[in-house]
């Protein structure tokens, strides 16, 4: 700037200061220009300030002039300068909201709700039938003493009976239970007569895998010790559970073998049009009683236990139990 300045000159810069600053602001595409525009512009340093610092050589009754002129660009600047950053940040949220739209005719993408799995359904079941016949559900370890799993059990060691039952040992004490009878053991001595527990549980026996068996399957056993109970009672429980839980079928004993109670019998139900073995029962053998410390002249009781893949299967028409352990979600998704 010259050293003598006239009046015209500042009005000629502050007109073309007013132009540009029009053109920069309007090209302005971010918040972070307009804040550089806005330094540039009205900053300490920036143009108008310039022009301001020239107007000290005007004489005294011109410079009101270019002050008020100024002034009047400074308010159009700031003006401006708000306008466009204001429509800068619409865009910008335009931009998003455009960019993170959701197409709601889409298929969801989220997993669908679970359900549960036809194994825990049917444990339910059986032992919700139990029961409303007035059973307790108790529970057990799965990794049980030799003692409890069999020798409790009138299954002493080297007792022709264990071959019935090929089992996974942790140690020569310890093993893989193979049925939840020791449940039943547990609780008797804790729990004087009169009794009746329900035990459902996970067991574990040495079996081939194949279409009907698996090392790793399901019990529910039921026990029921009181003064004067006899065979009719455990007959009459075990018709009454399987006809609830089957329907209103045919229902037979045979006789057979357990050592744990005499006299033993499978039981029949003719599903179908053919008889399906479904459980094993009987009468609590007095030696058991006696290894508890409990009076068998006094008491007696009947025990009964059921494979809870045997009956899903039969429920559900499943031809292999490998099917419920694959978590095949075709397979789950029809129960």
């Amino acid at each position: 700037m010259s050293a003598t300045v006239s009046l015209q000159q500042l009005t000629d810069q502050l007109d073309q200061l007013e132009a540009q600053a029009a053109a920069a602001i309007a090209a302005a595409a971010s918040a972070a220009d307009l804040e550089e525009l806005r330094v540039g512009l009205l900053g300490k340093k920036g143009k108008l300030s310039g022009v301001l610092g020239a107007m000290g050589k005007l004489p005294g009754e011109e410079r009101p002039l270019v002050g008020q002129r100024a002034n009047v660009l400074k308010e159009q600047v700031q003006g401006l300068l708000a306008e466009r950053l204001a429509w800068v940040k619409s865009a910008a949220l335009a931009e998003r909201i455009a960019a993170e739209s959701l197409d709601v005719t889409m298929p969801a993408s989220t997993i669908p709700a679970g359900h549960r799995h036809p194994l825990i359904s049917t444990i339910e079941e059986i032992v919700d039938i139990f029961a409303g016949l007035g059973y307790r559900v108790e529970e057990g370890p799965e990794i049980e003493t030799d003692h409890y799993n069999f020798t409790a059990l009138n299954i002493p060691p080297h007792h022709p009976a264990r071959d019935m039952q090929d089992t996974f040992y942790l140690s020569e004490h310890e093993l893989l239970r193979t049925h939840t009878s020791p449940v039943q053991i547990r609780h008797l001595e804790n729990n004087p007569p009169p009794v009746r527990i329900v035990a459902p549980g996970r067991v574990y026996r040495r079996d081939a895998v194949d279409a009907t068996h698996s090392p790793v399957f399901h019990q529910v056993e039921v026990l029921a010790i009181d003064e004067g109970l006899d065979f009719s009672h455990l007959r009459g429980t075990v018709t009454a559970f399987l006809q609830q839980f089957f329907g209103d079928l045919p229902v037979r004993f045979r006789a057979s073998y357990f050592p744990f109670t005499e006299p033993s019998a499978e039981v029949d139900v003719q599903w179908r049009g053919r008889w399906l073995e479904v459980m094993g029962c009987g009468m609590v053998d007095p030696a058991v009683l006696e290894g508890l410390g409990i009076d068998p002249t006094r008491y007696s009781g009947f025990a009964a236990g059921l494979g809870v893949e045997r009956f899903c299967m039969v429920r559900h028409g499943i031809d292999d139990i490998r099917r419920l352990f694959t978590s095949d979600l075709r397979f789950l998704e029809q129960f």
